[in-house]
């Protein structure tokens, strides 16, 4: 199966959720133009990234945000949206990420995730107002079996081999990470994200879109720099930095099944799984 897939890139203005989905309905738009099929976006593009305390008042209901978006959007649309966003879940506020499937003449969500590791280092500071997902795993869509990790989640690499081991095929990566580094043409932590993309893809025989956000919060620089990353490791495609923009590419899901021939990594670690879980279960991490 041969799909268009797509990573929008802008930045979203701190706490103003109906001027952000304006803009994120003009990007599906444009997309959807372009001949894409699924199309993804940045963490918390919704509202910004650096809410804090802000997070209550910008947080939607998976539902609430599909309905904002479905009134914006014309009913003939055929598109499937991959969106960052603050969700409120009852009484919990969750960093979350959802997959919406839009049909001609419907909508609906398919998945919902909530980030799992919530970062309280640096600038970051998470936890204090947002809590953390406690399930990851792949789920089904029209183009193939799907799994959502959201930016600090794919640096504990437990996280994106669990989503392989249960059949993920595409990987998307929401992302809001700072620029940092400024010691050569990009920021350096750009180049660790593109490595650590590359290894994921490679090990898993997975595809990945990062979608990045770009802008300024606070005197805080959002580089951007989103991409496609194909199941040999290879990058399909990239985004500028600092720049708003739509990266487009098409990709082959049968081309997975070439990858896992040639490289049969993840083979080995589905024939391996149960003891592996046994083993983890038996470790005692340190104090």
């Amino acid at each position: 199966m041969q799909i268009t897939v797509g990573c929008a890139q802008f930045a979203p203005k701190k706490a103003h959720v109906e001027e952000n989905l304006d803009r994120v309905a003009a990007h599906i738009l444009a997309a959807a133009g372009a001949g894409v099929r699924v199309v993804c976006f940045a963490e918390a593009i919704v509202s910004g990234y650096f809410l804090e305390g802000g997070v209550l008042d910008c947080a939607l209901e998976a539902d609430e945000l599909l309905e904002k978006l479905r009134k914006r959007l014309p009913a003939e649309l055929d598109i499937d949206v991959v969106l960052g966003f603050y969700e409120s879940r009852g009484e919990v506020l969750f960093n979350s990420a959802a997959y919406l499937e839009f049909l001609p003449g419907s909508a609906r969500v398919v998945h919902v995730y909530q980030k799992f590791f919530l970062p309280t280092y640096g600038v970051f500071d998470e936890e204090r107002f947002v809590s953390s997902g406690n399930e990851v795993g792949a789920f089904d869509t029209r183009f193939g079996k799907s799994a959502m990790l959201i930016c600090e989640d794919v640096w504990h690499s437990i996280m994106p081999t669990i989503c392989a081991v249960q059949g993920t095929q595409i990987l998307y990566v929401p992302s809001a990470s700072p620029a940092r580094g400024f010691k050569g043409d990009r920021p350096a932590n750009m180049e660790r994200w593109e490595k650590l993309l590359s290894s994921i893809c490679e090990e898993h025989s997975i595809y990945c879109l990062n979608s990045m956000l770009v802008g300024f919060e606070g005197g805080k620089g959002f580089g951007g720099g989103s991409s496609i990353t194909g199941p040999d490791g290879a990058l399909l495609a990239s985004s500028p930095i600092f720049e708003e923009s739509l990266l487009v590419t098409q990709i082959d899901l049968e081309h997975l099944r070439t990858e896992r021939a040639r490289s049969p990594l993840l083979g080995d670690l589905r024939s391996r799984w149960s003891q592996l879980i046994n083993q983890a279960q038996r470790a005692t991490p340190p104090e």
